[in-house]
């Protein structure tokens, strides 16, 4: 038996999310659909994380067991030529029987992607969010500051997640510009769900003066969703890498 690692990239825009589910077609199913081609039956996959609809990945991790022996190399390509366009193999490697690309994480990297222009760019329809009102970066990067360290991220969560522990670990958090570009970027051990959304929601909110950057620890503290920001769009969100032990 093997074990086999998967490198995805993908453009979630015509995605139902990642994880496999009756009402749309999703990443995994493309995946599944693809092995099931190369390798003659369908097999389950583990998958690193769960992401939303509308929401994109420069790396995401999914392994599977097979007894097949098709090379790591011929089967990225072969992955390749059967997946769509939007979701591609990066690497292919074999992996220890015991690794879980779930379980074995240590911690995500996000990052936000905003638009910030009056005019919306056709070339990042879907792939960022076009946000038309200055971005005061160094304003934002103060905002930052405070949702570095262990805290209980229950005002930066879905309403709707039924996840009773929801302190987290963030590590490390900061606005950069390029031009018209502006990239919120965080890494932690674990994320909530929409938590980075509302996280940049909430920096939107300082943004227009709606709460200053020290009030971002009161926030955090408050426990309280209806206290934080909108969750900003799927679409400029990116989960960019994923570490492992």
């Amino acid at each position: 038996m093997r074990n086999l690692l998967l490198i995805l990239q993908y453009n979630g825009a015509n995605y139902h999310g990642s994880q496999v589910q009756k009402n749309g077609y999703t990443i995994c199913e493309a995946v599944q659909d693809a092995l099931e081609k190369i390798i003659g039956s369908r097999v389950p996959i583990t998958a690193c994380s769960r992401t939303d609809t509308g929401v994109h990945a420069k790396m995401f991790c999914v392994n599977f067991r097979t007894e097949k022996p098709i090379l790591p190399q011929k089967l990225k390509n072969a992955m390749n030529f059967h997946l769509p366009w939007d979701i591609r193999v990066s690497d292919c490697r074999e992996a220890d029987l015991s690794f879980h690309s779930r379980y074995d994480a240590v911690g995500k990297k996000y990052v936000y992607k905003i638009w910030n222009a009056d005019y919306e760019n056709p070339f990042l329809k879907d792939m960022a969010l076009h946000y038309p009102w200055k971005i005061d970066e160094e304003l934002l990067n103060r905002a930052c500051q405070y949702y570095i360290g262990t805290h209980d991220f229950s005002a930066f969560c879905s309403a709707q997640s039924d996840i009773e522990d929801k302190v987290r670990t963030v590590t490390e958090c900061s606005v950069t510009r390029n031009g018209d570009v502006v990239e919120f970027t965080v890494c932690g051990d674990g994320f909530l769900h929409n938590m980075v959304r509302i996280m940049v929601g909430t920096l939107l909110g300082v943004n227009e003066g709606k709460w200053t950057p020290e009030d971002i620890e009161s926030i955090i503290n408050s426990k309280d969703r209806s206290k934080a920001g909108v969750t900003a769009k799927a679409c400029g969100l990116y989960l960019w890498e994923v570490f492992y032990k």
